[in-house]
This record gives structure tokens, C-alpha cells and sequence, in this order.
């Protein structure tokens, strides 16, 4: 009799724990999100591939930090990131920041706040407030430690580039195709070290395209200052045959849709003949001063400048620029000193995401593969003198400028 009741008092206790133990599991299943540190976080972000990935938290919220550096689409990237953090990084009732890097320097956060009270803490993409604003958290956030350093980490970038102009009566267009391979390397926060060769594939512009020849040979160094004002110093061997050295300065306004942006360069002749390097001294300066605006709605961006250009002339410049998911596509106006055409000019231009859309790297072994965009510029008034300048980076484009822009990035994550 006394084993019997022992054997049913076994079987009760064992039904007991095993209810408590449900009951505790259905309780925490409203929880999901949360988790007690960011470490896990971090390990399932490196291992899908980001890089410069860091937590830190302190009374007030827990911030993240983050490069994209496994999906072409930044956009994609950022809300993949999201999508991890929301489903196991949250803290428990406390506001949540994502600060988004570039070669280590921020360019962004995207902002959680929970509504306390909520009987199911879930975030969902469209509650990120997105923002240049870092808060107060990047104070902090800088020195965390980071997994996954871009640092001394290689890639070779092949740029294809395309050129057509129609100069000539018999023929409809001359093509030029090259296959631009460039090596490039971050030093540090900001610093980018670029190395490029052009190789002709096809040439009709004539005997100086036809030899293999440098490109760019850049140092560049980036940098974030308060107020939401952003520097980039490039000196090296440039496009458009320029050498020298350009300083870069864009400032955002409280009001994130308008912006101010200049450029000032300094810069002599560059030109690659007979395997050997010809410059000229540095003489001619070159400048743009201009306003930003961007329309949230379409994701539109409008600019208009002030420039001076190659050969002393000024002139003034719009454009406006439309972007998606894989392409954005630009028209653009000028009027310039001493061109044909009263000086009039315009055309269109469009830049292309290429594939493949996800990678990532493998420890420090080089990374083979094609540049973020492809693009093209169309001349409409065929003016081949006046109106002309440079770019002094080889991956800057009107693509990679809205890469950043909370706008997109915050009609990416709703329209996922």
C-alpha cells in the first residue's frame, strides 16, 4: 500500500513540474524579441556577414553598430539587420538604436521605441524612426568593441565602363567598352586606399584609348563631424586625365530633405602614355556649390549648383534624380560659359545594381567582384569642351550618394 501512494505521489509531482514547466513557457512566448544581452545579436549578424558589428547599453536604450557589407542593395542590408535584432536583440522595455556605418564612419541610426504597456512587445519594421540623428549613443557606441574589423580587408572591384558619342556622319556611334579592375583597401575609420587598371576590351575613340593604363590611385579619408556635417579629403590620380586633390562637405539641415553640398579641387593634367605616368602642374581649380532636395514620396532628388569647370568656365547645373531598389535614373540641365548651343546642354543618366546581390567575405582572403552599380551618362548637345569635370572616386555615383539617405532606407524597410 505504502509503494502504491509512493508511486502516485511520484506521478503527481511529475505532472506538476511538467504544467509549471508549460505554464512557464506559454508566459514567455508573448517575450519574443527579447533577449538579456546583444551578444548573440552580434554573432548572427557576423556570421550572415556584416562587419564592424558591436553592442553596448546603458540605462536609457541599447545601440547597435553595424556595416552592410553582405548585400549589394544597402537598403536589403540594413533590413535584414532589422529583421535579427527584432526577433532576438530587443531589451526589455527600452528604446533600441541601430547606428549604420561606412568604412567605420556613421552615417545613420534607425531609432525603436516600445510602447510600455503593450501586452506583446513585438517591433515590426515600419516602428524604426529613421535619422542622421546618432542620439546621444555614438559618444558611447565608438568605443565598443567590433566584431568582424573591415579593416585590412581586400577587395578587387571590376568596374565595367561604357562610352558612346556620335561625332561622326558615317558612323551612328563609336564605342568604347573597358574592364576597369581596382584593388581596395580600408587602413582605418574612413581611410579608403583605391588602385585601378583600365583594360580596352573594344575601342573606337581612338590610338590613346588602346593601352592598358592606370585609373584611379586614391587615398580617401572620411569623417563626421557634429551638426550632421560630412568630409571626404581624396588626393591621387583621378578620371577625366586630373590629378590633385578635392575636399568634399555636405551638411544636412534639421529638416533631413534639405541639404547643402560643395567641392573644391586643385588639380593638374594627368595622362598614361608609352608605360609612362605625364602630369602637369597643379594649377587649375575647380569648384560646385549647391542645394539639396529630396521628396520622400517618389524617392526624388533634386540639386541645383554653381560650378566652375575644367578649363575656367562657370556655369550653372540641375538635376533630378529618381531612385529604386536596383537603379536609379537622373536627367540633369546646364548652362555653361562659352558652349555651342547658347550654351545649353543636357541629357540623362542612370545608374544599374549589378549581381550577385548577397556575398560576404572569408576571413582576409581577397574578395572577387563586380562594382555595387554600372552607368551611363548621355550628352545631348555633344558638347565635348566646356561644362566638363572630374570625379575624384572611382565607386562615387548618384546611386551610392542616396545609399545613406533615411528616406530610402526607410521606404526599404516598408516596402520589403
Amino acid at each position: 500500500m505504502r509503494y502504491i501512494n509512493s508511486n502516485m505521489i511520484k506521478c503527481l509531482t511529475i505532472k506538476a513540474i511538467a504544467r509549471c514547466a508549460a505554464l512557464f513557457l506559454f508566459c514567455l512566448l508573448p517575450l519574443k524579441g527579447i533577449c538579456q544581452t546583444g551578444e548573440d545579436v552580434v554573432n548572427a549578424l557576423v556570421e550572415m556577414g556584416f562587419e564592424n558589428v558591436g553592442w553596448t547599453e546603458d540605462d536609457k536604450e541599447r545601440v547597435y553598430v553595424l556595416e552592410n557589407s553582405a548585400y549589394r542593395l544597402n537598403g536589403v542590408g540594413i533590413g535584414k539587420a532589422v529583421d535579427v535584432i527584432q526577433e532576438m536583440g530587443l531589451p526589455d522595455k527600452k528604446p533600441c538604436r541601430i547606428i549604420v556605418l561606412d568604412n567605420n564612419v556613421p552615417q545613420l541610426s534607425l531609432y525603436y521605441k516600445p510602447i510600455i504597456g503593450d501586452t506583446v512587445p513585438e517591433a515590426n519594421r515600419r516602428d524604426w524612426d529613421v535619422s542622421y540623428d546618432l542620439g546621444g549613443a555614438w559618444k558611447q557606441a565608438r568605443r565598443v568593441k567590433r566584431e568582424n574589423s573591415s579593416l585590412f580587408k581586400v577587395d578587387v572591384v571590376v568596374y565595367p565602363e561604357l562610352k558612346l558619342k556620335n561625332l561622326v556622319i558615317t558612323q551612328v556611334y563609336q564605342v568604347l567598352f573597358n574592364l576597369n579592375p581596382a584593388i581596395e583597401i580600408s587602413l582605418w575609420n574612413g581611410m579608403k586606399v583605391t588602385g585601378q587598371v583600365i583594360i580596352p576590351i573594344y575601342n573606337e575613340y581612338g590610338v590613346s584609348y588602346e593601352q592598358v593604363r592606370q585609373g584611379y590611385v586614391t587615398l580617401s579619408q572620411s569623417v563626421r563631424l557634429p551638426y550632421n556635417l560630412f568630409l571626404t579629403a581624396t588626393i591621387g590620380s583621378f578620371n577625366n586625365y586630373r590629378w590633385g586633390g578635392t575636399l568634399d562637405v555636405k551638411h544636412v539641415f534639421k529638416d533631413e530633405r534639405f541639404s547643402v553640398q560643395g567641392r573644391v579641387g586643385y588639380t593638374g593634367r594627368s595622362r598614361f602614355e608609352n608605360w609612362r605616368w605625364k602630369v602637369s602642374p597643379l594649377k587649375r581649380v575647380t569648384w560646385y556649390l549647391g542645394g539639396d532636395f529630396y521628396w520622400p514620396e517618389y524617392n526624388t532628388a533634386f540639386s541645383l549648383k554653381v560650378e566652375q569647370y575644367l578649363l575656367g568656365e562657370k556655369g550653372i547645373r540641375f538635376d533630378m534624380v529618381r531612385n529604386f531598389r536596383y537603379a536609379s535614373i537622373g536627367f540633369y540641365g546646364m548652362k555653361v560659359q562659352n558652349a555651342g548651343n547658347k550654351g545649353y546642354n543636357g541629357g540623362f543618366r542612370f545608374q544599374i545594381a549589378l549581381p550577385p546581390y548577397k556575398y560576404k567575405r572569408r576571413g582576409y582572403i581577397p574578395r572577387v567582384l563586380p562594382s555595387e552599380y554600372f552607368g551611363m551618362s548621355y550628352n545631348a548637345g555633344n558638347e565635348q569642351y566646356y561644362g566638363r569635370s572630374f570625379n575624384p572616386r572611382v565607386d562615387d555615383n548618384m546611386a551610392t550618394e542616396n545609399s545613406f539617405n533615411p528616406y530610402y532606407i526607410k521606404s526599404e524597410l516598408l516596402n520589403f
